[in-house]
C-alpha cells in the first residue's frame, strides 16, 4: 500500500478497518464514533495544568472505554499546528513552555496512543467549509474561520467534534453537527 491520498486516514484504514475472517469470507468492522478534538482539548490532555485537563481526561477515558476496539480520536492539521504552537508558547504556558522539538514529541506520543490518528484534508473540503462559512459571509470574524473550518472537517471526517468553546460547539449544534463539551 502507498502513500496515503487526500481523505485517507494516515493509519486510519488499519486503525478504523479490522478485517475478520469468517468461514473463508472478509468482513470489514468499521468503528462507529470518531472524534475531532479542538486544540484547546488536545492542550487540556497534553498540559496537566491546564484548568480542563482533568475534565479532558475524564471525556477521553470515556470515549476510549473499549480497549480491544477503542474510539478514533482524530488530530487534523489545524489541531496539530495549533497544539505545537501552543506549548511552544510561553505567554500561553508560562514556565511550563516546551521547545518546538518537544512540542513535536508530544504530538508524536499522542500518535502512538492506540486510537489517535491523524485525518488528511479530504478534496472537497473546500465545499464544506465554505458552506460552513456561509452564514458568516458578510462579517469580518477571523476567528470563525477556524471553528468552520474544524466543523467542516468533522462532516468530512464524520467524526464528533469536541471543544471546550461555547461558540463552536453552538455552531455545530446549529448545524446538526454532533459535538460533546467535556463537563
Amino acid at each position: 500500500m502507498g502513500a496515503p491520498e487526500n481523505g485517507q486516514r494516515s493509519r486510519g484504514l488499519q486503525s478504523r478497518e479490522r478485517v475478520l475472517r469468517v468461514r473463508n469470507a472478509l468482513t470489514v468492522k468499521i468503528r462507529t464514533t470518531s472524534y475531532l478534538p479542538d486544540i484547546n482539548v488536545w492542550l487540556a490532555l497534553s498540559w496537566a495544568l491546564h484548568p480542563h485537563s482533568r475534565k479532558a481526561w475524564q471525556w477521553l477515558r470515556s470515549a476510549t472505554v473499549v480497549a480491544e476496539d477503542p474510539d478514533l480520536v482524530l488530530f487534523c492539521r489545524i489541531t496539530q499546528l495549533g497544539l505545537l504552537r501552543l506549548l511552544s508558547t510561553p505567554a500561553v504556558m508560562g514556565g511550563s513552555a516546551v521547545t518546538i522539538g518537544e512540542a513535536w514529541k508530544t504530538y508524536r506520543r499522542w500518535l502512538d496512543h492506540p486510537g489517535v490518528d491523524f485525518f488528511r484534508e479530504p478534496r472537497d473540503i473546500d465545499d464544506l467549509y465554505e458552506a460552513a462559512t456561509a452564514p458568516f459571509s458578510r462579517q469580518s470574524a477571523p476567528k470563525v474561520l477556524g471553528d468552520c473550518y474544524l466543523l467542516a472537517l468533522s462532516e468530512a471526517a464524520e467524526a464528533t467534534l469536541v471543544t471546550f468553546d461555547a461558540a463552536l460547539a453552538a455552531l455545530a449544534r446549529g448545524r446538526k453537527r454532533p459535538v460533546v463539551v467535556p463537563d
